[in-house]
């Protein structure tokens, strides 16, 4: 079953390949996306891991291990909330 895995507290110098390489340690790594700011392409230090096999494995394995000098967050990922993003130009009426 395809599970898809929340990554927090990454260090700004990891790269998609690194975190790919430590994942595929637990099972099969189908995507690796390292979440970066819009402006300065930074990382956010946080990214998502999706798994086809494993994902549970990796949780209990990767969560609260120290890679690149930071101990790192990792659990099932929450699905994304719906949000209003005040774009519209109009004020919100309630």
């Amino acid at each position: 079953m395809k599970k898809k895995l929340y990554v927090g507290n990454l260090s700004f110098e990891t790269t998609e390949a690194e975190l790919k390489e430590l994942f595929s340690r637990t099972g099969q790594v189908e995507t690796v996306r390292i979440i970066t700011d819009r402006d300065t392409g930074r990382s956010k230090g946080f990214g998502f891991v999706e798994m086809q096999d494993g994902g549970d494995k990796a949780i209990a394995e990767i969560n609260g291990k120290e890679f690149n000098g930071r101990a790192l967050t990792v659990n099932e990922a929450r699905p994304m909330a719906d949000r209003d993003s005040g774009r519209s130009g109009r004020f919100k009426q309630y």
